[in-house]
């Protein structure tokens, strides 16, 4: 209980919150342009100073539980304090889906706050090894790391990228580790399944979906985005339509039997209640008890067929996911012993999750507005949902949690 009284003494007897606050405007401050912001930068920096030695000179340990105060409000340090108490591990590696976890088109112009990006920047000078993880291509990953981040730090060699939910892992600074291509080892039958599906996606649409999506430029998953706004009733339609296309597409290519893209829209409505949905709501729900052939079967039991609402219709393998991605990376940045912070929001997110709780190696957090599964998983194990747009809230816990561990 002695962590737990000195939380107390120092929330209660110290004005952690003004400490906080000054840390946060004198880290976070826009590039000074006038001698006045610049004198009132110092005036803050001083008092922040002043504040931080008061802290330092009250506890045994003065140095950790002024940077805690600097850092964390009270409910994330009693938070942070809990998991220590619970795990006695501390985050040795961020694993940080992109697209509305670090950022949110719905309160942060789907730009990643400032804040967020400082925070990073705090574990990456803390030594903890930072894996970007995410469904998006490498060369979008890289170009808004490196304008966020900053070249030096992406290339320092503690930090890697998860590209296209896992069929690539990219870890600048190491020799021949540094891309590693993980599809390359699927076997052949799967390949040729992709290399079909990939060359006739965008050759063979029908009419009503062309100049409606396009083919986003991966490296081997195959996925149709819609040419509307994210979220619209018009990339709902087009990419319903697109992945009925993706299905039919995948049953021509695992067989030759004109039964092929039954088999397919059966095995996958039976397995995604999303996909049965779709396929109910055009009036073209199929047999889900249709006999399938062992052979085709045990082809499609290799890929999967994904769903994003009015965003995405994707073809990936089974085993090539974001967990296979992450643990690739970890290996490459050598964290041999994980505990690693899991940040994210949908289904490919939640692979990640399972894989650290299952492993006892890590933790899951997500934004409010996560896929069902994913808030159910976090909610069942600690609980670290965090408001759109708020990434910052559980980083400051998880770096409180690191400056409480021994």
């Amino acid at each position: 209980m002695e962590r737990y009284d000195i939380l107390y003494r120092l929330y209660g007897n110290f004005d952690a919150d003004a400490v906080r606050e000054a840390q946060d405007f004198v880290d976070l401050l826009p590039p000074l342009g006038s001698s006045v912001a610049l004198s009132h930068w110092q005036a803050v920096d001083d008092e922040l100073t002043e504040k931080k030695d008061r802290i330092k000179r009250a506890f045994s340990d003065g140095d950790r539980y002024a940077e805690l105060a600097a850092r964390a409000t009270r409910d994330q340090a009693f938070t942070a304090l809990d998991l220590y108490t619970k795990y006695e591990k501390q985050v040795n590696a961020l694993v940080l889906d992109v697209d509305e976890t670090l950022r949110s088109a719905g309160r942060t112009d789907n730009e990643i706050p400032r804040e967020v990006l400082h925070l990073l920047t705090e574990f990456h000078e803390a030594d903890v090894p930072i894996v970007i993880c995410t469904g998006q291509t490498l060369e979008n990953v890289k170009g808004f790391s490196i304008q966020g981040l900053g070249n030096e730090l992406v290339h320092s060699g503690n930090v890697s990228i998860v590209y296209e939910a896992g069929t690539g892992v990219f870890t600048p600074g190491h020799g021949s580790d540094t891309k590693r291509l993980l599809y390359e080892a699927l076997d052949d039958s799967v390949q040729s399944v992709f290399e079909s599906v990939r060359g006739r996606v965008i050759r063979d649409l029908p009419d009503s979906l062309r100049g409606c999506v396009h083919l986003q430029g991966n490296e081997f998953n195959v996925t149709l985005k819609p040419n509307f706004e994210t979220g619209s009733d018009d990339a709902e339609t087009v990419i319903d339509d697109g992945l009925v296309y993706m299905m039919d597409l995948l049953g021509e290519a695992v067989t030759d039997d004109p039964e092929g893209p039954a088999w397919v829209r059966s095995y996958f409505a039976s397995r995604d209640p999303e996909i049965e949905g779709v396929l109910a709501d055009r009036g073209e729900k199929p047999d889900m008890d249709a006999t399938i052939p062992d052979d085709v079967e045990a082809t499609l039991e290799r890929v999967t067929v994904a769903y994003y609402h009015a965003d995405a219709a994707e073809l990936s393998a089974v085993d090539l996911n974001k967990a296979a991605g992450v643990e690739a990376a970890l290996d490459v940045l050598g964290v041999d012993d994980p505990f690693v912070l899991v940040m994210g929001d949908s289904k490919s997110d939640l692979d990640v999750m399972t894989w650290a709780a299952e492993q006892n190696q890590g933790l899951a957090a997500a934004p409010e507005h996560s896929s069902p599964g994913v808030l159910e998983h976090v909610r069942e194990t600690d609980g670290l949902v965090f408001d759109r747009g708020d990434a910052a809230s559980v980083l400051r816990t998880a770096y409180a949690l690191n400056l409480l561990v021994d």
